[in-house]
């Protein structure tokens, strides 16, 4: 339980609740990327900010502007319902448009990056608004500068998209053109990509309203040419993303579950069925047991493929 909570719709609710004291606080988006190992000290805050408004528009694109409290996934069909292509292959990630700059979600070959103009954000030292762009951001995978040295420093209040006029369909990552094909689609839309996305994560996540999870807990390591050849000697079927000529991307999914932990389950929690990224608490375990779990996950799979695993989730 927190020691205290608000929840903040306006930057003047910032200036009220800071006045006093910048120590000792949590920001909360969404809340699902999230794991709390202890009971939070301090003060919790709720970004509750709401709007979503076009900006400005070119030839080619549309600048919408959304507020940090909007949902993320609710923004998404707004964009599809007004035929704005570049983010339908993000629908149904959890969490807050907020958080989405700052861990650069992606999915399905589409990241934050690619689709990002700029964020606002309030500093809480000075209580100044400034405006961050890509290069700012310093994007990387499940990364950004909010998340390294300027963490604790920001609460981001907007994030504007550019987003395309002329959609160009994204089929080519993971299973979405197999899932297209399975719904007897073969000229889709955006929502044609939007709706196979969604079917694809409803069969393979469990839904946090029924099961308690975090969502994917670990990111997908990124590994040395080499080491993958030589993993790959062992594993033929040993799944891989290009990222340059020296590094590769390997699903952590697949390592954790040719590792034996899909499906695990240890008292009341463990690694999901259909979904070895996502640890699960079936009733009531505590943050730490899921914890601890992740923590013998790393070490297992360091120990059979060299490689360890960093978690995606924040650990409170």
């Amino acid at each position: 339980m927190a020691a205290a909570f608000a929840e903040i719709s306006s930057t003047e609710d910032l200036d009220q609740l800071f006045l006093k004291s910048t120590d000792n606080y949590l920001i909360l988006g969404g809340g699902s990327n999230i794991l709390f190992t202890q009971n939070p000290e301090g003060l919790v805050l709720k970004i509750n900010l709401k709007g979503i408004e076009v900006i400005k528009e070119t030839d080619q694109y549309v600048y919408v502007k959304a507020a940090a409290g909007e949902t993320w996934h609710q923004f998404v069909l707004h964009a599809i319902k007004n035929n704005w292509g570049g983010i339908e292959n993000l629908s149904l990630i959890p969490g807050s448009v907020g958080a989405s700059p700052m861990q650069n979600i992606g999915a399905y070959g589409v990241e934050i990056k690619d689709v990002f103009e700029e964020l606002e954000a309030y500093h809480i030292d000075t209580k100044e608004i400034h405006r961050f762009n890509a290069e700012e951001c310093r994007f990387g995978y499940r990364e950004s500068v909010f998340k390294r040295h300027l963490k604790g420093q920001y609460i981001i209040l907007s994030v504007t998209y550019r987003l395309t006029k002329n959609p160009v369909i994204n089929t080519s990552y993971g299973a979405i053109m197999s899932e297209l094909e399975y719904m007897g689609i073969s000229k889709p839309t955006i929502k044609d990509v939007s709706d196979a996305v969604i079917r694809i994560r409803s069969s393979k996540l469990p839904d946090p309203k029924e099961i308690g999870n975090a969502g994917s807990f670990f990111k997908n390591p990124v590994v040395p040419a080499e080491l993958f050849n030589n993993l790959k000697k062992k594993y033929p079927n040993i799944p891989s993303y290009p990222v340059s000529a020296t590094e590769v991307k390997i699903p952590a999914g697949w390592l954790i579950e040719q590792d034996g932990w899909k499906g695990k389950t240890i008292d009341q929690y463990g690694v999901h069925k259909n979904q070895a990224l996502v640890l699960v608490n079936y009733r009531n375990a505590q943050g730490r047991d899921i914890f601890n779990l992740s923590a013998q996950i790393i070490e297992s799979v360091k120990n059979r493929f060299g490689i360890e695993l960093e978690r995606e989730v924040n650990i409170v």
